[in-house]
């Protein structure tokens, strides 16, 4: 099972009305460093399956959601918190990282 990919800002829109807790991996297919941290994240999808909704997101394809969230570099993991922006994480991080910031949500 790995982290699926957002199609459209639409379908992100609803997203962040329905769960109450949401992980975006902002990504791009031309990006080195993303491909390193596409496996932490597939990984986070499936150890919290049952209790956060984690998804991928092409920014290529999805210019107008880069600009609204203000990500000028990526890989950017976002956290949401009942449709809220609560934290971005930019960079090559360790799964620790990206699992300890989700749990401060978990709570």
């Amino acid at each position: 099972m790995t982290a699926v990919y957002i199609q459209d800002e639409t379908e992100l829109d609803s997203l962040l009305l329905t769960e109450p807790l949401l992980v975006v991996d902002c990504t791009a297919t031309w990006c080195g460093p993303c491909k390193l941290i596409a496996p932490l994240i597939d990984k986070l999808a499936v150890e919290y399956s049952n209790r956060v909704k984690v998804f991928k997101l092409d920014l290529d394809a999805n210019q107008p959601v880069a600009k609204r969230f203000g990500i000028r570099s990526i890989p950017a993991v976002m956290f949401f918190e009942q449709g809220k922006l609560a934290q971005t994480i930019v960079g090559v991080k360790t799964y620790e990282e990206f699992s300890s910031t989700l749990d401060k949500y978990l709570v």
